[in-house]
């Protein structure tokens, strides 16, 4: 059996939708998994090029170094962001249910089609700073209300009163790093494939509010949060869903044997039944509207060279000037490129401060000042904590004395909070 890639028109709904699946053709009702009913099929051309098309020889424009460089105004008169793209500078996301096979699918993807791989956004890009110490291991100094909490405090203890502030920092996580991987393909021209974004992050707050992880209020504040964020973000050009039964991904989690995963209160039948019903009926409806959309039925896995030959069918530039689909990306002006370029890769700190509304009505995200006073006084006394990044002579720094600005892109990363 090969895999066939499809485009199904929506009749009611609206939004167009990419199913994939191991049946020749033709598939007319995919209704018992998104509801949709689709009238016809039509195959589609494609313009993301994979390695075997684009050959050994192809080589795009040396990278502006933008960790350690600014691009500034002057910049774009010798650098133009529009010189750097080709075929492949798109967002791509792959999207699945919790042991769906994601990463390891997008780690192949992206060296198929020659992008960056994004990693998925975890707990410890916030806890583990930029010497390696893990803050993690001085929860015994902190109050209780102050004390870490990841995905592995949430597992086996989701009743955590840090629970809750879990799920805020795993949204403003997975938001900073849509920035850093816009900041790369702008800058590099390079396409980048990412393992989950930010878009469906609320995903899992929904089934989390379900089973009362987290309280209505919460929940109103983290849409306040979003719909004060998400719009200054470009949305990806494609997502690809790898769609496993939950039974599937019940054996699958009990295979990879990971302590904190079998023995969880949280990852039942029903939790993730949840997480398949949001990210079906809600998720994917709504990003099917601004990007392509690759479902595909996962249950025994794939062969990824199929799945790029299914890309390379996809025209992204058949949508008409109003069209809301890939909208974000039909900028004719090459100044307004440049601008993004900057904003993205400059401003950072301003998108961030974008977070900064109050949570006054829930108290389950406040602490009281004496513990805050508590928890500042350890973690700034922490190994590598106590000064900038390169300022710190007892983790090694050196040249100290001689040294009179910190890296642009280190200031910009979001302080312990």
């Amino acid at each position: 059996m090969t895999w066939s890639a499809v485009r199904l028109a929506a009749a009611k709904v609206g939004p167009t939708v990419m199913f994939a699946t191991r049946n020749p053709i033709p598939l007319i009702n995919y209704g018992g998994h998104l509801g949709l009913t689709f009238p016809a099929l039509q195959f589609q051309v494609a313009w993301i090029s994979g390695k075997q098309i684009r050959g050994p020889d192809y080589k795009r424009p040396a990278p502006w170094p933008y960790k350690e460089k600014k691009y500034r105004w002057y910049h774009e008169y010798f650098d133009d962001t529009l010189s750097r793209f080709d075929e492949n500078t798109k967002v791509v996301v792959v999207d699945g249910n919790i042991a769906a096979g994601k990463t390891t699918f997008a780690e192949e993807l992206a060296k198929q089609l020659d992008m960056h791989f994004v990693p998925e956004a975890d707990m410890d890009m916030r806890y583990i700073n930029d010497y390696g110490f893990d803050m993690r291991t001085l929860d015994p100094l902190l109050p209780a209300s102050c004390k870490s909490c990841d995905v592995k405090t949430f597992y086996e203890n989701p009743s955590n009163e840090n629970v809750p502030e879990f799920q805020f920092q795993m949204y403003k996580l997975r938001y900073e790093q849509y920035i850093d991987a816009l900041a790369h393909l702008l800058q590099t021209g390079q396409g980048v494939v990412m393992d989950r974004s930010v878009y469906s992050d609320f995903v899992f707050l929904e089934a989390m509010v379900k089973f009362g992880y987290i309280s209505k209020p919460a929940r109103n504040l983290y849409y306040e949060i979003k719909n004060n964020t998400i719009g200054e973000l470009l949305r990806p050009h494609l997502v690809i869903y790898l769609d496993v039964p939950v039974n599937i991904l019940m054996d699958r989690i009990m295979k990879r044997n990971l302590p904190h995963e079998i023995n969880s209160k949280v990852l039942t039948k029903e939790y993730l039944e949840t997480l398949d019903h949001y990210y079906k009926q809600e998720y994917l409806k709504q990003i099917s509207k601004h990007a392509e959309l690759l479902i595909y039925d996962w249950s025994n896995y794939g062969d990824v060279e199929v799945v790029v030959e299914d890309i390379e069918r996809i025209d992204f530039d058949r949508f008409e000037k109003h069209d809301p689909k890939l909208k974000d990306w039909r900028i004719d002006d090459r100044w307004e490129w440049n601008g993004l370029r900057r904003t993205f890769s400059n401003m950072k700190y301003k998108l961030m401060s974008l977070f900064g509304i109050p949570n006054l009505n829930v108290p389950e995200l406040l602490i009281s000042a004496e513990d805050y006073k508590k928890y500042i006084d350890v973690m700034e006394n922490a190994p590598g904590n106590k000064y900038a990044k390169g300022f710190n002579k007892d983790m090694g720094d050196k040249g100290i004395l001689f040294k009179m600005f910190l890296n642009y892109r280190d200031s910009q990363k979001v302080s312990i909070p």
